[in-house]
C-alpha cells in the first residue's frame, strides 16, 4: 500500500528533493557541441576557385580539431579538396565536397601549417568555398 504524506513540511521536502534530482542539464551537451561548431565555423575563411587553385598557407588553431570545407557559391556541383601539410609537402587524400561542411583532415595538431589545393567537377566551373580550421 502506498504511503500518503499528510504533513505539509514533509510533502514540501519531498517535492524539493524531486526538483533537485530532475535532469536539468540534459540539453547541455548538444548546446556545447553546437557552440563549439559555431566557434569553429565562425572563423572560416572564404576563397574562390579561379582566383587560385591552392589556398593558404594557413595555420591551425585550437578553434577546430579538424580542417573542414564547404562550397558556398559558384556553378560547380562539387569540388575536390585535400590538405597539404607544409612539413609533408603532399596531399593527405582527396575528398569530394559539396555544399555541406565536410572534414578534409582529422585530429590536426594546433600550429600545423597547411595549404588547400582544390579542383572542380568540370573544367571552367567556378566555386566559392569556406575553409574552417
Amino acid at each position: 500500500m502506498a504511503k500518503i504524506l499528510t504533513h505539509p513540511a514533509a510533502a514540501a521536502a519531498l517535492l524539493a528533493a524531486l526538483a533537485v534530482s530532475a535532469p536539468a542539464t540534459a540539453s547541455a551537451a548538444p548546446a556545447n557541441a553546437s557552440s563549439a561548431a559555431t566557434s569553429c565555423y565562425g572563423g572560416a575563411v572564404t576563397v574562390s576557385y579561379g582566383d587560385a587553385v591552392e589556398f593558404g598557407p594557413y595555420t591551425t588553431t585550437s578553434r577546430c580539431t579538424d580542417i573542414n570545407l564547404r562550397m558556398v557559391g559558384g556553378d560547380a556541383e562539387f569540388v575536390w579538396a585535400c590538405v597539404k601539410f607544409t612539413r609533408v609537402g603532399e596531399c593527405n587524400y582527396w575528398t569530394k565536397v559539396g555544399r555541406s561542411w565536410k572534414t578534409i583532415a582529422t585530429d590536426v595538431k594546433d600550429g600545423s601549417k597547411f595549404t588547400v589545393p582544390l579542383g572542380v567537377d568540370l573544367e571552367g566551373s567556378s566555386a566559392r568555398v569556406q575553409i574552417a580550421f
